[in-house]
């Protein structure tokens, strides 16, 4: 029985993915996820953001001591290449102790560090890269056109500049989510998340604090990628692959009949630690031999919106056959 796949054109031994996390933010603990069967991992994202913060904190303590802040330009150097270096050699000892494709992951908020942290992962050896972008549409000088376009803007600097494999994972908001999804993977990357999940805001009612919440995805969020896997699975130029929600042996079967390539999973191996991959895997290989399928191209996108006896399922917005009134209408 054959489960491997190809993603981002890199072979891997099972299409089960260990996202990007804190689980892959260390040789160890990638060198777990490989010995359990994952086909690839996704590193711990190198945030700009963090590299920003970090910075910000070191400048305010510089000042404090007296340090001419004229300096400013060295300390932007400094610390930027020395995350860079850190994360550099995550790569390199990945590398080393696995033979699974090792995925770099970087999250910039500022157009201009994209290709540059590019470059210098590549460098280091990864396989492929991803990148984790997202702009909340909350600039209200902004219109919808503009803040679509910077994705493109950003994608034709990376692929002209790298040449390791581009995967992009994207979010859910956008005012036209399929032509998007469609126009992205004409771009020239290889990939396509679908999608990205984010910090969530709550409130503390007594402390009157903003803290976090929902820190892990839930077996529920698997609607909102499935459904859109299943649409675009035979509409892009690109991979697809599938992420958030995926908890389970049926939910990675699920994504795979919509037409993912991989699957990524990240909070169900935190709740149930890295052997759960194993778990995942033993499932979908029980249910390809009770339905008689050998290899994943036996039944990849049997279920997606093309293939579907009932495309129009894949459209419908409203829950008529469950709050329809007493009239059952399906």
């Amino acid at each position: 029985m054959d489960i491997s796949t190809t993603y981002l054109g890199l072979k891997l031994n099972s299409p089960l993915i260990a996202g990007s996390s804190g689980l892959t933010g260390s040789v160890d603990k990638i060198k777990t996820m490989a010995d359990h069967g994952a086909g690839a991992v996704v590193l711990k994202s190198l945030f700009e953001e963090e590299i920003y913060f970090e910075q910000e904190d070191i400048l305010k303590e510089a000042e404090a001591d007296g340090v001419n802040l004229d300096q400013f330009d060295y300390y932007d150097f400094h610390l930027k290449g020395e995350k860079l270096k850190r994360y550099m050699t995550l790569i390199e000892g990945a590398k080393k102790a696995v033979d699974i494709p090792v995925i770099a992951s970087i999250n910039c908020l500022y157009s201009h560090e994209w290709t540059a942290f590019a470059k210098r992962l590549e460098t280091a050896g990864a396989d492929a890269l991803e990148l984790n972008m997202f702009f909340l549409p909350s600039d209200f000088e902004r219109s919808a056109r503009e803040q679509e376009e910077a994705y493109f803007e950003i994608v034709d600097k990376i692929v002209a500049t790298a040449s390791i494999p581009v995967a992009l994972k994207i979010s859910a908001y956008f005012s036209n989510l399929g032509p998007m999804i469609q126009r992205l993977s004409r771009t020239g990357i290889a990939g396509l998340v679908l999608f990205n999940r984010f910090f969530s805001p709550d409130i503390d009612i007594d402390a009157f604090k903003v803290k976090p919440s929902f820190v892990f995805s839930t077996p529920a969020e698997l609607a909102l990628s499935l459904r859109w896997i299943a649409i675009m699975a035979q509409k892009v130029d690109c991979d697809l692959a599938a992420s958030t929600g995926v908890h389970d042996g049926p939910a990675l079967i699920k994504q795979l009949l919509a037409g993912a390539k991989a699957v990524q999973t990240a909070s169900s191996l935190y709740q149930k630690g890295p052997a759960h991959i194993e778990t995942m895997l033993d499932s979908l290989k029980a249910w390809m031999q009770k339905h008689g399928f050998n290899s994943l191209d036996d039944f990849r996108g049997r279920m997606s919106q093309e293939k579907s006896s009932n495309p129009a399922v894949y459209e419908r917005a409203q829950f008529m056959r469950y709050f329809g009134g007493d009239k059952d209408v399906t």
